[in-house]
């Protein structure tokens, strides 16, 4: 069995723990300007990635926003994220290829690849938590440990 294959068998079962669908967008929790609403802060969070400027993402997240990754990163807040993680690799990133957005009430999980501007690709999949229409909280899981953020699959070989 591929660890692509069980990377996708293990989106699904999150999303259906979660309570979604793996359907685009579930069905509503809340009503559904809201869910659109989320599902919209997600895919400019993701076209901002490819912008080299941090002020769309800053006005996409929460005052209190944490990022917690398999890298070491423990909720770690706005200011330490935009430091280890935009800072590094900003301009790197040429396109996201978004396969899964399962949106439930204040809930996402993002299923999706990232081709970076050196022809490189990387699978993740994140789990968004949402506050007052800005994001609260990711939690990124690596499809590949070895290449999970843009820098890394420069060391792919």
């Amino acid at each position: 069995m591929s660890r692509r294959y069980l990377l996708a068998a293990g989106a699904g079962a999150m999303v259906s723990a979660c309570g979604g669908s793996t359907a685009t967008t579930s069905a509503p929790a809340v009503p559904v300007s809201a869910q659109g609403t989320n599902q919209e802060i997600i895919r400019k969070w993701y076209a901002a990635w490819e912008q080299p400027d941090w002020g769309p993402l800053d006005a996409l997240m929460a005052d209190d926003f944490t990022f917690s990754s398999a890298a070491g990163d423990d909720h770690i807040d706005k200011s330490t994220y935009k430091a280890q993680c935009w800072e590094s690799q900003k301009g790197r990133i040429e396109r996201f290829d978004l396969e899964l957005v399962s949106v439930t009430g204040d809930e996402a999980l993002v299923k999706g690849s990232c081709r970076t501007k050196k022809g490189k690709t990387f699978r993740n999949v994140e789990y968004f938590r949402f506050k007052d229409h800005k994001i609260e909280a990711i939690e990124c899981y690596f499809g590949d440990a070895t290449s999970g953020y843009p820098s890394a699959t420069d060391k792919k070989g």
